[in-house]
């Protein structure tokens, strides 16, 4: 606690909020003056926390009481001195630390996404070697409605009007927003997020903001920070950003596309290759890793019942869990390289998706077709949107009983993080069902 103390100071924080990423992704915790933080030397937070839906909502209480203490004990949540951030838009010294959840006992907790995450990066750790990840993560910027049911409509920029029609790498489309990306580099600045490159993406509004490459932990948490910049800075603009897979009808879904490489801790060379340039075989089982896996972990990727809107051919989604060089149509994508630079694009997680768990999910498919010296198929020239071989799930129903049936998942994940993120997601599947949509009262009302 000496090296957070004494950062405290340096920054004059007066504040500070004690962050943990649920399974949905939200920023769950407790806000305190800086001087109670560091008396208190850490907090607590219900165990139950990590049971709780993104309606609010829990699981069945049958269920409930398998999975968490009746009694309701307290999680015990350590700091981590290597996620120490400023809030550069809050009014008074303010940090946010995110935090990592114990038990009693001292033991990570298996209901944390960040625990996952860490849990994964210990497989890799025992072999000698480390993962590289960069995100690539895509929203849209909307105009404030308060209205669910109306469809959402982009916003007003500086030359006073809405963008019409898709503007793809548009510069001039982009700097509609400019004082807005100006908060949102400055805000990126002053926390240290490794932001790269900012482009306008296919769909009206739509961005996509590049993460240089890391540690797979620290790229999660900039994630998962990164989203509360966006928004912030929108609000400070009266826009409104969305990270929703498929926020707007006709338009292109919004995804994370996860580049991954795999380097020797001892020599720092990238395994992937071969000494000659060519791929690796270790290489060729990751990726074989990733095509068998990926179908059982889709709930990682694609969390929510509007997740899965994105599937569809021609939408610049994939829709099977094909592989090739330099083709954008396949889910997993070989980049254009040099060998040192050799890496694969996971292109099916989408922006709703919990960094900590979507990067967790990618690195162990990947390590599991390595462990078990898989062959992937055949790589894909052309298009692989009429390929149906690999298929992924269509709904997140059938995502969910695939998981729930992985008994390989399980031993790896732990059958109780299973169990706890099924029937969180079940719990969402059910709240919505229950909600009548605008398109059923149009086509069915005086129809049928």
């Amino acid at each position: 606690m000496q090296a957070i103390d004494s950062w405290l100071k340096e920054n004059g924080i007066t504040e500070v909020e004690c962050l943990v990423a649920d399974f949905t992704g939200i920023a769950r915790g407790k806000i305190m003056p800086a001087s109670k933080f560091m008396k208190e030397r850490g907090i607590r937070l219900p165990e139950s926390v990590a049971l709780q839906s993104v309606t609010g909502d829990y699981v069945e209480d049958e269920l409930y009481d398998k999975l968490v203490d009746p009694s309701e004990i307290d999680m015990r949540l350590h700091p981590d001195e290597a996620a120490m951030y400023l809030v550069p838009w809050a009014l008074e010294p303010t940090a946010q630390i995110i935090h990592d959840t114990y038990d009693k006992q001292g033991q990570p907790t298996e209901l944390c996404p960040r625990n996952l995450l860490k849990k994964v990066m210990a497989l890799y750790d025992a072999k000698g070697w480390v993962p590289v990840v960069a995100p690539e993560l895509e929203f849209y910027l909307t105009k404030p409605s308060d209205d669910p049911d109306l469809p959402l409509e982009p916003p007003v920029g500086r030359s006073g009007r809405q963008e019409s029609g898709r503007q793809s790498f548009s510069i001039d489309a982009t700097n509609e927003y400019d004082p807005l990306f100006e908060d949102v580099y400055d805000y990126c600045e002053a926390m240290d997020l490794d932001v790269d490159t900012l482009i306008h993406e296919e769909g009206t509004a739509q961005m996509e903001i590049n993460f240089l490459h890391g540690s797979p932990v620290n790229l999660a948490d900039q994630v998962f920070l990164f989203k509360r910049v966006v928004r912030e800075a929108a609000l400070k603009h009266n826009v409104r950003a969305t990270f929703m897979a498929k926020p707007v009808e006709d338009q292109p879904g919004s995804s994370m596309h996860v580049h991954q490489s795999l380097l020797d801790s001892k020599t720092g060379k990238n395994i992937f290759s071969n000494e000659d340039g060519s791929m690796s075989e270790l290489f060729l089982s990751y990726i074989a890793g990733l095509q068998k896996y990926i179908p059982y972990t889709m709930p990682l990727f694609a969390p929510n019942v509007n997740s899965y809107r994105r599937f569809l051919p021609d939408t610049s989604a994939p829709v099977n869990v094909e592989w090739g060089e330099d083709n954008r149509t396949v889910a997993l994508r070989v980049p254009d390289s040099d060998a040192e630079a050799r890496r694969i694009e996971n292109r099916l997680a989408g922006a709703d998706a919990n960094p900590y768990l979507a990067l967790a999910g990618t690195l162990l498919c990947g390590y599991m077709g390595i462990e078990e010296g898989l062959k992937p198929s055949k790589p894909v020239s052309g298009s692989a949107y009429h390929l149906r071989d690999r298929a992924v799930p269509v709904n997140l129903e059938h995502a969910l009983e695939k998981m729930e049936g992985c008994e390989a998942m399980k031993a790896r994940l732990g059958e109780k993080f299973i169990s706890a993120y099924v029937a969180v997601k079940r719990a969402e599947y059910e709240n919505f069902k229950r909600v009548i949509s605008s398109w059923e009262r149009e086509y069915l009302l005086l129809s049928v």
